[in-house]
């Protein structure tokens, strides 16, 4: 029985302002009711214009993503970073992601393949399902009248072949050119491009020149004609070794005729390659530069430059600068530039550190497969991952990855068509650890597990951050 004070105060009050709310008695319910009060939630997508990739793991929401449509609203720059171990799925998503932007009329795709087996390039397959027939450049085929591609192609400005050619020979030599040499490669290229005109100029005719400078290139200078050929001489031999050397008929000759420019997926087959040795940022240099002036033009076309075993360019400064220079035709020309890498380590700390951080920084979307724990970490640490995404890493499974896009941060799975199973899944694949040896059933239990442990850890991940949060 209530208190009779108690009861004339709520009275009194009541009659001044107005009825006081009741007090509502407790509910009882049980954990699976409750959930209906706290909907589910999920990070926002990516838009509903692109390719499909695959679908969100937490959500289930389809994942699509086109860096050509979010460029200039959800992205300042189109170039994407893709990272992982072998294995993993970085080869899958790569040929299914060109695969579904070919669909698309105004789409061009340029690949530098540099893996392979078999005697041909891991992009094969898909080339000739296209009708495709790859530039394979390989020293022993380019004798018998292979693959060239000439450095003093009228088709780049006077000013690109002398970039270029001070290129390859800084990569060959590991250093900068002085200014005499330098000096020494501008005249000979000078006079070989105003003096032959009833041909493609060739390499050939360059070491002449710097063997055998003429007398009006001292004269330009009021320098003795010895020290011309002097300061020419170690310029000569690196020079020499693409007449006459282990590259030999690659870039010795005028450019083969035939190479179709306009096709929609065009594949540089660099398997035969020594992916170890100097031959292939000298390869990356040379084709680079080749594409930015014969490729690359403004007709409206989106075009994706993508490049398998992409630490080749960054870890060489002079080449790394060379593509610094390419990315930059992505805001201008519609260029989205797609790099592979297996760790961030690998361009991080090499030679060419700051080339390498200039170009991570230009790529506003990174998508890391399954790594070691110290390699996520770091790998977190220079990106700037959340910690629940650094935390994730290590435990994913193949196919499933984390995107990082400007920011916008989800785990993401990869889904592959029938269709496209066979040309993706490619024996060497299969070697690595991929998915497509594994049965139906085993697939999605894999997929399940890594899904639900994922979530666990993202829940307490969390759920730490609202309680330091609270401490706070």
């Amino acid at each position: 029985m209530r208190d009779p004070l108690s009861a004339l105060s709520d009275a009194f009050t009541g009659f001044l302002f107005g009825s006081v709310e009741t007090t509502r008695l407790p509910v009882r319910t049980s954990t699976g009711q409750a959930q209906a009060v706290y909907l589910p939630t999920a990070a926002p997508g990516l838009g509903d214009s692109g390719v499909i990739i695959g679908r969100e793991v937490y959500s289930g929401k389809g994942y699509i993503y086109d860096p050509f449509q979010l460029y200039g609203q959800q992205l300042p720059a189109p170039h994407w970073l893709v990272l992982g171990e072998s294995g993993n799925g970085k080869s899958a998503l790569e040929k299914t992601y060109v695969l579904r932007q070919l669909r698309f009329r105004d789409r061009q795709v340029v690949v530098l393949d540099a893996q392979g087996e078999d005697g041909v390039g891991e992009w094969n397959l898909i080339a000739e399902e296209l009708g495709i027939t790859p530039i394979r450049l390989d020293p022993a085929a380019a004798l018998n009248d292979g693959i060239r591609l000439n450095p003093l192609d009228p088709s780049i400005t006077t000013t690109g072949q002398l970039a270029l050619l001070r290129t390859i020979i800084e990569v060959a030599m590991g250093h900068g050119l002085d200014e005499r040499s330098g000096f020494a490669l501008k005249v000979a290229h000078a006079y070989v491009t105003n003096t032959i005109v009833d041909r493609q100029p060739v390499l050939m005719d360059i070491v002449e020149q710097l063997r055998h400078p003429k007398p009006e290139s001292a004269e330009a200078m009021n320098v003795d004609i010895d020290d011309v050929r002097a300061w020419g001489l170690d310029v000569a031999l690196v020079l020499d070794r693409l007449v006459d050397g282990d590259l030999r008929g690659m870039f010795d000759g005028p450019t083969t005729i035939g190479i179709d420019l306009d096709a929609p997926l065009i594949v540089f087959d660099l398997s035969h390659i020594d992916r170890n040795s100097i031959a292939m940022p000298i390869l990356m240099a040379i084709v680079g530069v080749w594409l930015e002036h014969t490729w690359i033009r403004p007709d409206r076309k989106k075009r994706i430059f993508l490049v398998e075993e992409a630490w080749h360019i960054i870890n060489s400064p002079f080449v790394a600068q060379l593509f610094q220079r390419l990315l930059k035709f992505g805001r201008r020309l519609g260029l989205s530039f797609v790099a592979v890498v297996h760790h961030l380590s690998d361009v991080v700390d090499g030679a060419a550190a700051k080339e390498a951080a200039a170009i991570l920084k230009m790529a506003s979307t990174r998508t890391i497969y399954a790594q070691k724990a110290d390699e996520a970490r770091a790998t977190g640490k220079v990106i700037g991952l959340p910690r629940w995404a650094v935390e994730i890493i290590p435990t994913l499974t193949p196919g499933i990855a984390v995107w990082d896009v400007n920011g916008n941060v989800q785990v993401v799975k990869h889904l592959i068509t029938e269709a496209e199973r066979p040309l993706v899944f490619t024996d060497r694949a299969m070697t690595e650890g991929s998915t497509s040896d594994m049965l139906p059933e085993d697939v999605r239990a894999a997929e399940l597990e890594a899904e639900q442990r994922a979530a666990r850890i993202e829940h307490q991940q969390r759920l730490n951050e609202s309680s330091e949060s609270t401490v706070a």
